[in-house]
């Protein structure tokens, strides 16, 4: 399971979450420093995968319904809804089309990133105070304002080549100071978003083991710097989160083949590896036997 999928936009390389790449979508992108920062996906059937968060995202649903799953909380947004969630997230979605204009299924999403919150603070003059208990994700309404902000955008598209990035830039940035114009919480979610509140550290490993993210995500989700995650965890584990991870992952690879019809292909990437090649490489290390060879001999 990648990360990220890339495609090319106008001759750019756009990095595209995995999942929004998969047919059949009809999608279209602003792109800023080769990065996809708007996404609008209209299509005429649902369907269900799942993608990893590099940045926040911002989602608008137009019409049918869009539910997402991540660690313990769920959202379903339907049509003219939005929600707001958190980047160094493995979200699970099921995409549905609206049953009363033939299955079609339209939204937008906006990749935001930190450095773009930390600006827009700056230009809104919001004195930040570190939030005491984290603001719920849900599904909020899209007001007047906002459904004629995103009809805005729809020529843009039409016309990637002749956008200027800092256009893009500045559209974002109205984006967000109408958001925190419509809804406090959602101005309380975008602050939390800028600067995560401190979690248990423990937690935060554990449910994410499976999941193809980086030690940063890790050190982001739990609040704390790479430095203060690694000595952190050193001190609760006594080894180095890397190691860690790496043998829970394993003895989770051997339970699965030992209990499990899955395929080497399936365990590899349900537990949390990228290649194939390498988690027979590291398999064979810790256990003495390949994937394929210790399958074998379980018969």
């Amino acid at each position: 399971m990648s990360q990220a999928g890339k495609t090319y936009i106008n001759n750019k390389v756009v990095k595209l979450p995995k999942g929004f790449m998969t047919s059949p979508y009809n999608y279209q992108v602003l792109a800023l420093d080769e990065f996809t920062v708007v996404a609008s996906c209209n299509c005429e059937s649902g369907t269900a995968g799942s993608m990893f968060l590099e940045n926040h995202l911002l989602l608008f649903v137009l019409q049918g319904i869009y539910t997402v799953q991540y660690g313990n909380q769920a959202c379903t947004i339907r049509r003219n809804e939005m929600a707001l969630l958190p980047k160094a997230t493995v979200v699970q979605y099921q995409k549905t089309g609206a049953s009363d204009s033939d299955n079609m299924l339209d939204y937008m999403m906006f990749f935001l990133k930190d450095e773009l919150l930390k600006e827009f603070i700056k230009m809104a003059n919001i004195k930040f105070t570190k939030p005491t208990i984290p603001v719920s994700i849900s599904a909020k309404p899209v007001n007047e304002r906002l459904l004629k902000y995103l009809d805005s955008l729809k020529p843009y598209f039409s016309e990637t080549n002749e956008i200027e990035g800092n256009l893009i830039k500045i559209k974002l940035l109205e984006l967000l100071f109408d958001l925190a114009s419509a809804d406090n919480n959602m101005l309380q979610q975008l602050l939390q978003v800028k600067q995560q509140v401190r979690s248990n550290m423990s937690t935060i490993v554990e449910e994410n083991l499976t999941k193809p993210i980086s030690l940063n995500d890790l050190a982001y989700l739990s609040g704390r710097s790479l430095s203060s995650f690694k000595r952190d965890f050193r001190a609760v584990y006594n080894v180095s989160p890397a190691h860690w991870i790496r043998e829970k992952r394993l003895q989770k690879a051997k339970e699965l083949l030992t209990n499990s019809s899955m395929s080497i292909t399936d365990v590899c990437f349900m537990t949390g590896h990228e290649s194939v090649a390498h988690f027979s490489r590291i398999f064979k290390e810790y256990f003495g036997d390949s994937p394929s060879s210790y399958k074998q001999n379980l018969k």
